[in-house]
């Protein structure tokens, strides 16, 4: 990349030091001027002079923006819903004062109360959970925006080495206890190591738009689970299948409109292959 392209973009990502939003804080940090947000202080983020201490409960987001001036805000925020949406109200607020980018964690989650198709990026959302309906109302606000101010990222369930759910796994097998299962959900995966590489390409390329980021194909949440399992350990682990329908139900994000090249595209057996590793 020419050093001119990484010079030119300021990026914020607030939510930093959660599990996605480090992983895109180390993507970018190489190639732009990248500053990030963390909530609880330790030691590492607080001596990184490009952190900034912030919580969405109690502090102004403000500050935060006019300390930093990005040209590019990526939120990939958690905390009280309330909170998060006076907050990126008051992004939204910036973004159009200042002509900046927005970019927008969400998730399949804003149809999750669709279960008979997979979802494109143009299909309607609806959502019957509180997760869901909360993304919703974030993507309604954005959606009102110029359109070349904003990238929607909807991501399924994320799986790397060190995720979170990979680690909840791990720590059921070492308390012997059953892991959940869902045999009737089909859903597609991703893995975060190639998130964030679509993410950059979208910095890059600056596209804006509404991007699923799920794998090509799709798989059943049992059989997924049970593979990682079979992966990370020889023993027997108990699973308790739970069925929330009889039928089968698809909560899955797949592209249809901002189909990313084929290099950046995932299957789920490749983030298998990563978690091998």
């Amino acid at each position: 990349m020419k050093k001119e392209t990484a010079q030119k973009h300021r990026i914020l990502v607030l939510g930093a030091s959660g599990y996605i939003g480090n992983a895109i804080y180390k993507e970018l940090g190489p190639y732009f001027r990248t500053f990030g947000t963390y909530r609880i202080p330790k030691k590492e983020f607080e001596k990184n002079k490009q952190f900034f201490q912030y919580n969405v409960e109690e502090d102004d987001v403000y500050e935060i923006l006019e300390a930093t001036k990005p040209s590019i805000i990526i939120s990939a925020l958690r905390g009280n819903f309330n909170a998060q949406v006076i907050a990126h109200q008051h992004i939204i607020e910036y973004v159009l004062k200042h002509k900046c980018k927005f970019i927008f964690l969400s998730s399949a989650n804003v149809f999750d109360a669709y279960s008979q198709y997979p979802s494109y990026e143009l299909d309607k959302t609806l959502s019957h959970s509180v997760y869901g309906h909360f993304k919703i109302k974030i993507e309604n606000l954005l959606l009102r925006m110029p359109k070349k101010q904003v990238a929607i990222i909807r991501l399924p369930m994320v799986f790397g080495p060190a995720s979170p759910r990979l680690n909840e796994l791990k720590k059921a097998i070492k308390e012997k206890e059953a892991v959940e299962v869902f045999p009737n959900l089909i859903m597609n995966v991703t893995l975060d190591k190639k998130m964030t590489q679509q993410i950059h390409y979208i910095i890059n390329r600056n596209k804006h738009g509404i991007f699923h980021l799920g794998s090509t194909d799709l798989v059943h949440h049992d059989d997924f689970i049970k593979e990682i399992l079979a992966l990370i350990t020889d023993k027997k682990v108990l699973t308790k299948q739970v069925f929330t329908t009889n039928e089968d139900r698809y909560l899955a994000v797949l592209p249809k409109f901002n189909k990313l090249p084929k290099h950046l595209q995932i299957t789920s057996e490749a983030v298998l292959e990563e978690l091998k590793k």
